[in-house]
């Protein structure tokens, strides 16, 4: 059954979030919904989880799943809040024991953080198929970007999360811990391996000159205008230029708030004994 794709943009992180649901059944997933977070004055809002919230309930469907295709370094997650809201279960891929750890070590966090993956409902394997509703979703594993990264395939749409960006765009960093470029050249070409009227939908979008935010591609759109990973440029190629590209880039603005509560599934960590919730800031640690 072909999906039903209900597109969401959020202009402050770029993020692009997604609902696909059955129409027939009234069921559906949240794809890489966003918190939205003030860096100055460390506040949240829940304005565009709300806009989700807003269209779910006005088509009277049914969450059964949030889903991260990673954990986000670029924008909080709200599954938390969308949870408490809406139900569902949340779920990521069964790598991300690995991120924890990097990140519990990163950060010190204490005893209360296991980094087991027991934050979230459901950890997918590789090839891991499951309902919504009347829709056969697969995980697919596409390493790279971070670890832990995966896509998630619903009839002849798969959301691809960071792995790859409109052709212009061209491809993600892989040089956050964990990363490996050479490892995401071979996600993205087992994308690419789809059929060509596959289609590719984006986490995010950086349009280039004047161009309108877009989030939709094809396999045969990428394969032939990628700027970085068209047909014919080998995995050495792509190695070399992502690593020497990767080391020009800054920091994303939001990685130190955002990957605490992402790998939380969206929580955030515990108040202190004063009431009040903390997000720390390693000096000089990435």
């Amino acid at each position: 059954m072909r999906p039903e794709i209900q597109v969401f943009f959020d202009p402050v992180t770029w993020t692009i979030s997604y609902v696909v649901f059955d129409k027939s059944g009234g069921h559906c997933a949240i794809i890489d919904p966003v918190l939205d977070y003030d860096p100055k004055s460390g506040r949240t809002k829940h304005h565009s989880a709300d806009v989700l919230i807003k269209f779910i309930r006005s088509k009277e469907l049914t969450v059964d799943w949030i889903l991260e295709t990673h954990a986000h370094a670029d924008h909080l997650s709200s599954a938390h809040y969308l949870k408490q809201e809406l139900g569902g279960k949340t779920a990521i891929g069964k790598l991300i024991p690995g991120m924890q750890q990097v990140f519990k070590n990163v950060f010190n966090l204490g005893a209360e953080f296991q980094p087991d993956g027991s934050q979230f409902d459901h950890l997918f394997d590789d090839g891991d198929r499951f309902k919504v509703g009347e829709l056969v979703g697969k995980a697919i594993f596409v390493p790279g970007h971070t670890p832990a990264d995966l896509a998630f395939q619903f009839d002849d749409a798969i959301f691809i999360g960071d792995t790859m960006f409109m052709p212009d765009v061209g491809t993600a960093r892989a040089d956050f811990p964990g990363g490996d470029a050479r490892q995401l050249y071979r996600s993205i070409r087992k994308l690419l391996d789809y059929p060509p009227e596959t289609r590719l939908f984006m986490c995010h979008d950086y349009p280039p000159g004047d161009r309108p935010v877009q989030w939709e591609s094809t396999v045969a759109e990428e394969r032939a205008h990628n700027i970085h990973v068209h047909d014919g440029i080998s995995e050495d190629e792509f190695v070399a230029m992502r690593t020497a590209r990767d080391t020009t880039l800054g920091m994303p603005v939001l990685i130190l708030p955002s990957i605490q509560v992402n790998i939380r599934a969206g929580q955030m960590p515990p108040a202190e004994d004063n009431g009040t919730v903390y997000l720390k800031i390693p000096v000089n640690a990435l």
